[in-house]
């Protein structure tokens, strides 16, 4: 990725151009947020509101732990550090910082990687006191949290607004507009054309048929995640805990939380692992559709043959938005090159 290409970006950002965000999920929220607060003149646009599609299906659990490979492990190995500055900057953010327990099926002793430490049953009984059977081992990250993502969605666009952004919600985009030198222009929407010098496409899978005709493609498709709700006695699951059966976290005194695929299979485990479980009861199902780069990783960056265009979508958005949203920022108004985004860029497809 040549400097001239954020050159085209930086340009636009920081010269009295209007930086246009289409889509206010996390991720976008978090663009349009770091965007304003580095000066930027930043317009955020969605079709719904705030946080309300792919966002609220999230299970929003946020751990730097355990990461070793891939192009964005060291975007993730930020995760926690970059929503303790958030909450920082955001007094009220809505972050619980439980730390997390994972043990599977098996006998032996786990692997621990960054942050995390392997803990026998009397200390998972300790962290973990409703467990019928604490396992013998179990992996311990006492970093990791979650977080409402809705709530910290909403903060976010809050906090764009404070910086001057302006927001238009339920406001559908329906292409990108150009210039006759083949610039970007702004957007058209269904209310009319927004101008503007740059336009990040952090629309989650929308965002391949946004860049479709322009000639870009944006290789990212729908992958199905299943929430269970469930009511529950308080405070019968302390911390986030990942088993062979589900991801389950308590989300208000008396609600909890898992991703899993049964919703029967879920409940009559959730009966059966923890005492006092007897009476909890399914809620409601949800099905987001998250979406899912072709290669998994995140797709971070200028579109070499549009100028003015940049990407932003990836999966793990909750984990990875407040990172993603402040090297965003930096690149489109500071003209940097991130080398953390550097694996991320749409070029390598």
């Amino acid at each position: 990725m040549s400097h001239s290409q954020f050159a085209q970006l930086g340009d636009g950002a920081t010269s009295g151009g209007t930086v246009i965000v289409v889509g206010a999920g996390i991720v976008g929220a978090s663009v349009a947020y770091h965007a304003a607060r580095a000066g930027a003149v930043v317009t955020l646009v969605d079709a719904g509101q705030p946080g309300a599609g792919v966002t609220a299906d999230s299970f929003a659990w946020i751990g730097a732990s355990g990461v070793r490979t891939g192009p964005a492990a060291a975007l993730r190995a930020t995760a926690t550090q970059e929503y303790r500055r958030l909450e920082a900057e955001l007094p009220g953010l809505p972050v619980t910082w439980s730390g997390s327990l994972s043990w599977g099926a098996a006998d032996s002793a786990p692997q621990a990687g960054p942050g995390q430490e392997i803990v026998d049953a009397a200390t998972v009984a300790t962290l973990e006191p409703a467990l019928r059977q604490p396992p013998e081992w179990a992996v311990w990250a006492p970093g990791d949290g979650s977080v409402d993502s809705v709530g910290v969605t909403e903060r976010l666009v809050a906090g764009a607004r404070a910086h001057g952004a302006r927001v238009h919600p339920d406001t559908p985009v329906t292409a990108v507009r150009r210039d006759a030198a083949g610039r970007v222009a702004g957007v058209e929407t269904a209310a009319g054309p927004l101008p503007g010098a740059t336009v990040v496409l952090a629309a989650g899978v929308a965002t391949a048929a946004l860049g479709a005709p322009l000639g870009v493609r944006v290789p990212v498709e729908p992958s199905p995640a299943t929430l269970f709700r469930f009511r529950a006695p308080a405070g019968l699951v302390r911390t986030v805990v990942n088993n062979p059966d589900f991801d389950l976290r308590q989300v208000a005194g008396d609600r909890l939380l898992a991703a899993a695929d049964s919703p029967e299979r879920t409940l009559a485990a959730v009966r059966s692992t923890f005492r006092g479980a007897a009476d909890v009861e399914l809620l409601s199902t949800r099905v987001g559709a998250r979406p899912m780069p072709a290669d998994g990783e995140p797709i971070v960056g200028p579109v070499v043959e549009v100028p003015g265009l940049y990407v932003a979508v990836l999966h793990s958005a909750v984990t990875l938005a407040p990172a993603v949203g402040r090297l965003v920022a930096r690149e489109l108004v500071d003209n940097a090159v991130e080398p953390m985004l550097a694996g991320c860029r749409l070029d390598r497809f």
